[in-house]
This record gives C-alpha cells, sequence and structure tokens, in this order.
C-alpha cells in the first residue's frame, strides 16, 4: 500500500513546476476565502460586542409620540418587580456641546443611574463610575469616554479634572470622577466620526437641569435573551397603557446580525470564484497528463489493469493536488487573519467548521473537475495507447 502511494505521489510530482503552480493557484484561491470569511466573523464579533456594550442586547421603554404618559419611577419600579428581569435603567438623553481644556466638544450627555456598568456594560479605566449617592445628592460629577481624555490632554487619566456641559440652556461645570473604555470605537471610525463621544451624568442633575421629573426611555436587560419576545408582553401588560411602546432591540441586532452574515457570504461566495479557476487548472493539468502518459496507461491495461484502476489513479491525482493546495490556503489564510487582528487589535476567531468545509470543497473540486480527465485515459484501448509516441 505505502509503495502503492509512492508512487502515486511520484507521478504527481513528474513536472514539479506544474504541479506547483496547480497547487499555488488553488492555495491562494483557498487563503482568499479564509481572509474574507475570517474578517467577516471577527468584524461581526467585534460589532456585536461594541452593541452589547451601548445596551443593544436589551429592551427599551419609551413613550409613544404624541402620548400623554410619562416614564417615572413608578413604571421602573413595576418593571423592577418583573421575573427574568436582571436590571432596569432609567435613562435620559441629549447631544449638547461641552468645553473642556479651553476645547469646544461635541458630546452625547446621558442621564443614568448607579446600574449603567450593569446595562451598558461600562468598563471603568480610571476613577469611579455614578453611584447612589451621587444620584440622591444631584452631585454635578461626569465620566467620560476615554476619546475625551485622549483628544485634549494626551493621556487616559484625568480624574478630577472639569467638564463644562450646557444643558437646559445653561452651562454647568463637572467634576470628571471617572474615565471609561470607549466602547463605541469601532462604530465611530466606521461613520465617520458620526456617533460623539459619551458623557455620563447622574440622571437626578439632568432632571433638574432640564426641569422635569421622567426619562426618556428605561432600559431593561434580561437574564435569559433567548426569552426576550415573552419578557418584552410581560413589560408592556405590566404598564398597561397604549402610551408605551417596547422595543426589543435584541430583535434588531439578530436582523443586523443576518446582514452581516450575508454580506460576508457574499464577499466570500465571490473569493470562491477562483476555487472554479484552480479547478479548471487542475482539469487542464490532468488532460496534459493523461496525453503524456498515454503509453504508460496502455503498458498498465496490457497487464491487467482495469478501468478502474485507471481511473483510481488519476482521481487521486487531482484530489492530491486539490488537496495540497487547500490545506496550504488554509494554512496561510489562517497566519494572515492572525496577523490582521493583531494589527488592529481585534480578537482572532479559530474557525475549525470554515476550514473544514473549505477542505471538502477543495475536495469536491479535485475530483469533480478530474473525473473527466481520468475517465478518458480510462478509455484509452491498450493497442492504440502502445503505439502512442
Amino acid at each position: 500500500m505505502i509503495e502503492i502511494l509512492r508512487t502515486r505521489f511520484r507521478c504527481l510530482f513528474i513536472n514539479k513546476m506544474r504541479s506547483l503552480l496547480t497547487i499555488t493557484g488553488i492555495a491562494v484561491g483557498v487563503m482568499s476565502v479564509i481572509i474574507v470569511s475570517s474578517i467577516g466573523e471577527v468584524g461581526r464579533a467585534s460589532i456585536n460586542s461594541e452593541l452589547s456594550g451601548m445596551g443593544m442586547d436589551s429592551l427599551v421603554v419609551s413613550v409613544q409620540s404624541g402620548a400623554v404618559g410619562k416614564l417615572t419611577e413608578n413604571e421602573l419600579g413595576k418593571i423592577k418587580e418583573l421575573d427574568d428581569i436582571a436590571n432596569a435603567m432609567p435613562l435620559i438623553s441629549c447631544i449638547t456641546d461641552g468645553k473642556i481644556k479651553d476645547s469646544r466638544i461635541r458630546c452625547m450627555a446621558w442621564g443614568v443611574n448607579e446600574d449603567a456598568d450593569n446595562v451598558i456594560d461600562l468598563e471603568i479605566l480610571h476613577g469611579r463610575l455614578i453611584n447612589r449617592g451621587d444620584i440622591s445628592l444631584k452631585s454635578n460629577v461626569c465620566v467620560i469616554d476615554e476619546a475625551i481624555a485622549s483628544k485634549q490632554y494626551k493621556r487616559t487619566n484625568i480624574v478630577g479634572k472639569t467638564l463644562t456641559l450646557n444643558l437646559g440652556g445653561k452651562a454647568e461645570e463637572f467634576e470628571i470622577i471617572g474615565v471609561v473604555k470607549n466602547g463605541v470605537n469601532t462604530l465611530q471610525n466606521m461613520l465617520g466620526g458620526f456617533i460623539p463621544d459619551f458623557v455620563y451624568i447622574p440622571y437626578s442633575v439632568m432632571q433638574a437641569e432640564l426641569g422635569r421629573n421622567s426619562f426618556d426611555q428605561i432600559t431593561v436587560k434580561v437574564e435569559n435573551p433567548s426569552q426576550s419576545d415573552m419578557i418584552t408582553e410581560r413589560v408592556e401588560t405590566v404598564l398597561a397603557s397604549d402610551d408605551y411602546s417596547v422595543d426589543n432591540l435584541l430583535s434588531q441586532k439578530e436582523k443586523m446580525n443576518n446582514i452581516f452574515s450575508i454580506a460576508s457570504l457574499a464577499l466570500s461566495a465571490v473569493a470562491g470564484v477562483s476555487l472554479i479557476v484552480s479547478g479548471i487548472s487542475i482539469m487542464t493539468v490532468m488532460l496534459v497528463s493523461v496525453s503524456e502518459r498515454t503509453r504508460e496507461i496502455g503498458i498498465k491495461k496490457s497487464i491487467g489493469a482495469d478501468n478502474f484502476v485507471i481511473i483510481a489513479e488519476f482521481l487521486f491525482e487531482s484530489e492530491m493536488l486539490s488537496l495540497l493546495g487547500g490545506l496550504f490556503g488554509i494554512a496561510s489564510g489562517a497566519v494572515i487573519s492572525f496577523l490582521i487582528c493583531i494589527i488592529t487589535g481585534s480578537g482572532f476567531v479559530f474557525n475549525f467548521k470554515l476550514y473544514l468545509a473549505v477542505l471538502a470543497v477543495c475536495l469536491l473540486i479535485g475530483g469533480g473537475f478530474g473525473v473527466y480527465p481520468a475517465i478518458k485515459a480510462a478509455k484509452l484501448k491498450p493497442v492504440d495507447a502502445l503505439h502512442h509516441e
């Protein structure tokens, strides 16, 4: 058996340059598919993480346009009493101008409570987050994105500095008590800076500055995301009013994931066209091989080799060309994807199923495009083959 395999490999590399070029063509096609798919997986994981950090894996309760109802502590309390609710947080927001270190900035001010880090996953870098005391005392304190600190001070730790925000037509000075990791950095880059920098202040302060006692929204964190639809119905039932709407952001997130998956699949399919081209090159190489080895085929058939043996021999060679190209392509694609992840600071996703699927496609291409040359070789008549020059 081992000797047979050695013979097959010797036949495979009779013309080394031709075989190596064929393998390289397949490897390049496979590498393209691996890189595109891997980058798509990494991109989706990164964006999902950032969307979760923004609270996009939550339910959002808001007041219907034109309704007279308001979201107050009463509605917040009712929602928190429900089962399967991990947390619920009042939310007030507005885009406003600010001033820090004599520089004006455009930012999104968020009025939050002490549960903000549990609902929107704030990762503290320096200082602390807003606590219950800040809420009850209506302290003029704030937590900022690291991007603001980096732009103005060229460093992230600026705890103790001050930031002026325009709220309700008045300029109010806030002490910076914490700096958090910028959770939407990739999204900001993708949207050309459309998403402003974030500043978090006690919601009680924002209510006082804006002259109101209600919330814009209540963000609800569910314990089991798979039950989000059922929990949405529970929230609607407990509020018992058409003035309120409950948006399931988890379903929106799933739609975005589906769109991203379709786009990634389409790009992979485009890259996969090169595999078809590689398959054609395999067929060409095998047809040339049949022509060059016609006399050899005649000798084998004259000493008893049947059609099955000839077909198996040439299919083995075409499969090996495709398999070797696939293995080299997967290895190089994985390495390049890993290096791209290191450069961009993203987490590398080792998709074993993708690699197996690509390898299976390579084997199908090798077999599919090798069938015709193999059958052509098997159909040669021994007498004609032996007289072939």
